[in-house]
């Protein structure tokens, strides 16, 4: 006669264990001897061995029935209730959550209960540079799925067409059990009649067909941050699709794509511009008015200032979107020379040229000559 199974002993718990030092012990145990995990031949039995312990262990009523009759005793027997092979379907990958496993299959509620929600859903939206930099509220419409304003997202065509599951009696799982000669064989698996919801709905609303949801464009606003980046993610809660018969609405997943400006490069919180300065104003200097991504802001030109020269406009940028700091508007001074000159203007360029002694004495050609002649003589 085989040895009658301990399940506390192979869950390495005490027999005053709380369910949560069950599951504890279950979760290092099962992660432990995964077959995924762990490839050595008697993982797979081992495995069997602590669902079935927890199976028993994590549900109260199961565990009373084990305590006073021990695992030979009446639906105690084997597995008691518990499908493995629905078990392995929930975790025959790397992506399993032993929470939600103890919680679905071992605390009673059967994969009919697992938490359910709504898609989420992805819009992508273009703003300016302008949106970017001071924020702004924007209006997009998204088509999806709404919760049926007829039946209120119950699927059913009145209230009273909603009535508990003749098939599992409200439990949303079915249980089958077998007598075999080790005793009595329990499985259990979502009910086919009510889909694990515990209701059945006997007319089905004409207006979703069921569905419990209808495709409808919906307007929503969306403030985008002051600082935001190209490839900022805004997260709208509740505005993806309409899970229906009551199940929670998915996520709207907004991101953001800053469009090139016509004038102005962004580069990080700072902005550049190249502005085009006559040969004259750099050479007499001045004030000059500037575009800013506020209106015009004036600019001083220094006398003499060359060709290049990139002049900082304190806080003039964009606000940092993780904190109070603004960036900087950087302007490049191009020195533009003109292609034609009226006669006046030439006349004036060559007066000036004229008066000009040191490009007459220490001019580039003039230092150049010298150079080459003191060579010369010292050769």
């Amino acid at each position: 006669m085989p040895k009658e199974k301990d399940y506390y002993k192979i869950l390495g718990v005490g027999r005053n264990a709380t369910k949560d030092e069950v599951k504890s012990a279950y979760k290092k145990l099962a992660k432990q001897y995964h077959p995924d995990l762990n490839k050595s031949h008697d993982a797979t039995e081992k495995f069997k061995e602590i669902n079935e312990a927890a199976a028993v262990l994590g549900d109260q009523q199961k565990r009373q029935q084990y305590d006073q009759f021990g695992a030979a005793g009446g639906q105690s027997q084997g597995f008691s209730g518990f499908d493995f092979s629905d078990f392995m379907s929930d975790v025959g990958g790397m992506g399993f959550d032993f929470d939600s496993i103890f919680e679905n299959v071992f605390g009673g509620g059967g994969r009919a209960r697992r938490k359910q929600r709504g898609s989420d859903l992805r819009y992508d939206m273009e703003i300016e540079l302008e949106d970017a930099a001071f924020g702004a509220a924007k209006t997009i419409s998204v088509l999806k799925d709404e919760e049926c304003a007829k039946c209120k997202g119950t699927g059913a065509e009145s209230h009273e067409d909603i009535v508990t599951c003749p098939e599992c009696n409200g439990k949303g799982v079915s249980t089958r059990t077998q007598r075999t000669p080790f005793g009595l064989f329990s499985t259990t698996a979502t009910c086919r009649k009510c889909r694990g919801q515990g209701k059945y709905i006997k007319r089905e609303c004409r207006e979703c067909n069921g569905r419990g949801v209808v495709e409808k464009a919906r307007k929503i606003e969306i403030k985008i941050p002051a600082g935001a980046v190209d490839g900022t993610n805004l997260r709208v809660q509740g505005e993806g699709e309409a899970g229906g018969r009551g199940i929670q609405s998915g996520d709207l997943y907004v991101v953001i794509h800053v469009a090139p400006h016509k004038i102005f490069k962004r580069q990080g919180n700072d902005i550049y511009i190249k502005i085009p300065v006559s040969f004259a104003a750099a050479a007499l200097g001045g004030e000059m008015e500037v575009p800013t991504l506020k209106g015009k802001a004036g600019l001083k030109i220094p006398p003499g200032t060359q060709s290049g020269t990139i002049f900082r406009m304190r806080h003039l940028g964009i606000p940092d979107l993780r904190s109070h700091n603004i960036g900087d508007q950087n302007v490049e001074v191009v020195i533009s020379v003109p292609e034609k000159l009226t006669k006046k203007q030439k006349k004036l360029l060559e007066d000036f040229e004229k008066e000009d002694k040191s490009a007459k004495k220490k001019g580039l050609f003039g230092d150049v000559f010298g150079y080459c002649y003191q060579r010369r003589k010292v050769a």
